[in-house]
């Protein structure tokens, strides 16, 4: 065999395996969203969310000089160098068979599993990226600031270097063609920490804020985790909504959300029959079919987006009816960006996609994976102990993700309704909040329906 296999179907439920019939799930889940923007409008009239990440309860101080503790965050470090080098070990001297565990600890245990860890504990691809440990090494050996470079980040960029990035690995994770043998994974990966290390090399440490597409992504579901730093540092326990209620508008943010969200609705797509057959019967290579769908639909998200907000604008602030390149809104009375202030109501509903689509896979091929790690060379050994684990399928049964996916998903839009209808009592007069979020409903709705199509459309 001349390459890995790809990993395992992403889904495990289908329509068989619902609760209700499709359309009547389709139907409650509209109305559901309905019911919440009634109940908000009249109980839900004056913003009560933290926008400036000012609260939150602090940790008991034992837990907070623990995890501040400078040996603390070099063990950190430690940790995901050598996870880091443990996976180059396949990566680059392994065989190229099924049995080589590279695929599925990039597409599966990194790429997926951060979500539930971000989800839990924060943004901690931050702390255990091996390239931002690797140029801080270099910087300390050649006594130089890691956070200073040759040049200034410039001060529009803002995150558009993540949503390129990011973009690149979804394109090679769903569309690249033989995306799961060794030789496309390595060359991917080589190109990511040239720029990474480059980058930072030019502009310092801060470049990895703005261009790691792990560390952008972690940090966007992380400000949904139930534990996060004050805005005077101290490591507090909090609302998760006053966390992703802090998330401030950065040029490139909206791209970034609707690169995660979009892709992750690209994903299930891709997987429904008339997609397969449509991408079997054009008579074009899979690698473009795939690559113009994935764009496609990812600007279907994005004009949905910057229509939806656009009309709130309007509707919500009389005289602001432009939107620019920033992402800002122009216009009398209104000097901030609605489409980047209501963005952070889209990051629970790509979480809830992302947790929904991706649940069997992690717990499936997380475990297969974790077993072939135990000897990513495939010499016999058992260096890690797992190599006589078994895959547990008790927590993926048809009904029970079926059950999931729906709940992830609606509880995930009803997250959104709820951020965008307080973030609108914020930006609009309270006379015109409420009208002012017809079109962002309309959008939550339509967002939905789509979902849940895509999901079990197979």
């Amino acid at each position: 065999m001349t390459g890995a296999p790809a990993v395992l179907a992403h889904g495990v439920g289908g329509r068989q395996d619902l609760p209700i019939t499709l359309p009547q799930l389709v139907i409650a889940a509209a109305l559901a969203l309905v019911v919440t923007f009634l109940a908000l409008g009249l109980l839900w009239r004056e913003p009560r969310l933290d926008r400036d990440a000012t609260g939150g309860r602090p940790v008991p101080q034992r837990l907070a000089r623990l995890v501040d503790a400078p040996t603390f965050r070099w063990a950190l470090r430690g940790v995901g160098l050598l996870a880091a080098g443990w996976f180059c070990l396949g990566l680059l001297a392994g065989p190229d068979t099924p049995d080589n565990p590279t695929a599925g600890a990039l597409y599966v245990l990194l790429w997926v599993g951060l979500v539930p860890v971000s989800l839990v504990l924060g943004p901690v691809w931050r702390t255990v990226n091996p390239l931002r440990t690797v140029h801080l090494l270099a910087a300390l050996a050649a006594r130089r600031d890691p956070a200073s470079g040759v040049r200034e980040l410039p001060a529009g960029l803002g995150l558009w270097p993540a949503a390129v990035t990011l973009f690149g690995f979804v394109w090679l994770e769903l569309v690249a063609p033989e995306r799961a043998t060794l030789p496309v994974i390595t060359a991917w990966l080589a190109g990511y920490a040239v720029v990474m290390l480059a980058g930072a090399a030019l502009f310092g440490a801060g470049w990895f804020d703005r261009a790691d597409p792990f560390e952008v992504y972690s940090g966007l579901v992380g400000q949904l985790a139930p534990v996060g730093r004050a805005a005077d540092g101290v490591l507090v326990w909090r609302n998760p909504l006053d966390g992703i209620a802090g998330l401030r508008p950065r040029p490139g943010l909206v791209a970034v959300v609707v690169v995660l969200l979009g892709s992750t609705m690209f994903d299930s797509l891709s997987n429904a029959p008339a997609w397969l057959r449509f991408s079997q019967e054009n008579g074009l290579p899979a690698a473009v079919t795939g690559s113009v769908g994935l764009i496609l639909v990812i600007a279907a998200v994005a004009a949905a987006y910057l229509a939806a907000t656009v009309a709130a604008a309007r509707i919500g602030q009389p005289g602001a009816a432009s939107v620019d390149g920033a992402g800002s809104v122009d216009g009398a009375g209104s000097g901030r960006g609605v489409p980047g202030e209501l963005v952070h109501s889209i990051v629970p509903i790509a979480a809830g996609y992302l947790v929904a689509h991706y649940y069997s896979l992690l717990i499936l091929e997380g475990q297969r994976t974790v077993a072939l790690l135990s000897d990513p060379l495939d010499t016999g050994a058992n260096w890690l102990g797992t190599a006589d684990w078994q895959p547990y399928t008790g927590l993926v049964t048809p009904s029970g993700v079926a059950s999931l996916q729906i709940t992830v998903i609606i509880l995930g839009h009803l997250l959104g309704t709820l951020l965008a209808h307080d973030r609108a009592l914020y930006l609009f007069p309270r006379a015109r909040a409420v009208a002012g979020q017809l079109p962002l409903l309309a959008l939550m709705v339509a967002y939905t329906v789509a979902g849940l199509l895509l999901l079990y459309a197979g």
